[in-house]
């Protein structure tokens, strides 16, 4: 198995987290995730998968430590956790779920591609702020006169014979 964090129980009752191979979740080319940081937890699938859709877990749910990932800079870690605040738990973990497959290798897949789109938007940079202008003169006159006409228009909704003072 590519890189899934396993849990394993010492003696003692310790769990500790080691994967499988030492291998890199490649999101740009400053940015790569450890695999340390990630756990697969393969669940049952609501999606499709024919006979199996009750036997089998196909579903994956990525957790992604990044209360405590170094990899990301703060700047990137800041828009990320602004960007996907509704998918991070109290433990400081971003969730991250697929279903859509009927294997769990292309849900697995999936899941990591879609951790590594997250942290590209948020690697992206911000887009630089509004700059703030002012209307024409000329579109200024046109809404005053644009205005006067209405008010002309209601004014002459009156009925015949009343006279306004």
């Amino acid at each position: 198995m590519l890189g899934v964090a396993v849990q394993e129980t010492g003696a003692v009752g310790n769990t500790a987290r080691r994967s499988a191979e030492d291998n890199m979740l490649v999101v740009t080319s400053t940015i790569e995730i450890d695999e340390r940081w990630l756990e697969e937890t393969f669940v049952r699938s609501p999606g499709p998968g024919g006979q199996n859709v009750n036997k089998v877990s196909t579903g994956v749910l990525l957790r992604f430590d990044l209360a405590n990932c170094d990899a990301l800079p703060p700047a990137v870690r800041a828009r990320l956790v602004a960007l996907a605040k509704n998918r991070i738990n109290a433990e400081g973990f971003l969730l991250v779920e697929a279903h859509a497959h009927r294997t769990q290798d292309r849900n697995r897949t999936d899941a990591r591609e879609k951790l590594a789109e997250l942290i590209r938007r948020a690697a992206a940079p911000p887009p630089p702020p509004r700059r703030p202008t002012k209307p024409t003169k000329a579109s200024r006159v046109r809404r005053l006169e644009g205005k006067k006409q209405r008010g002309d228009v209601k004014r002459s909704r009156g009925r015949p014979g009343d006279v306004d003072s």
